[in-house]
């Protein structure tokens, strides 16, 4: 099996994921998982995927990721991880499309409006 690619994103952040058979080492930007999301919750966002499909240990993962947050980069690993499994067997699609791994999160932040403090919240009104 050649090397499948893939790209997901969520609010900032981007990830581009290379997919290939292995042992399920994941790495991100040269670094292992638990090293670069210290949080047992984001590693199990990324792993998602994988766990539902029970390939975790199947193939190994390689992960660019940049800008966002870390919140945001667990995210979008998970969906690039997703858009690369239904690349290497299309029939996964369903079950993946089911718990809502192949879904972009469209929200972002909304930007900032002139003569406003922010997005949405005006400054103080005076009478006088």
């Amino acid at each position: 099996m050649e090397v499948v690619n893939a790209i997901g994103r969520r609010k900032a952040a981007v990830a581009r994921v290379y997919v290939k058979e292995g042992s399920g080492k994941i790495t991100i930007n040269k670094r292992d998982l638990t090293n670069y999301f210290p949080s047992i919750i984001l590693q199990f966002v990324v792993k998602q995927p994988l766990a539902k499909l029970d390939v975790a240990e199947k193939y190994d993962i390689n992960i660019n990721l940049g800008g966002g947050g870390f919140k945001g980069q667990s995210e979008a690993a998970r969906l690039a991880i997703a858009r690369a499994l239904i690349k290497i067997n299309p029939e996964d699609k369903p079950v993946l499309r089911a718990e809502g791994f192949v879904t972009r999160d469209p929200r972002a932040v909304e930007r900032k409006k002139p003569g406003q403090p922010k997005a949405r919240k005006r400054f103080q009104f005076s009478k006088r």
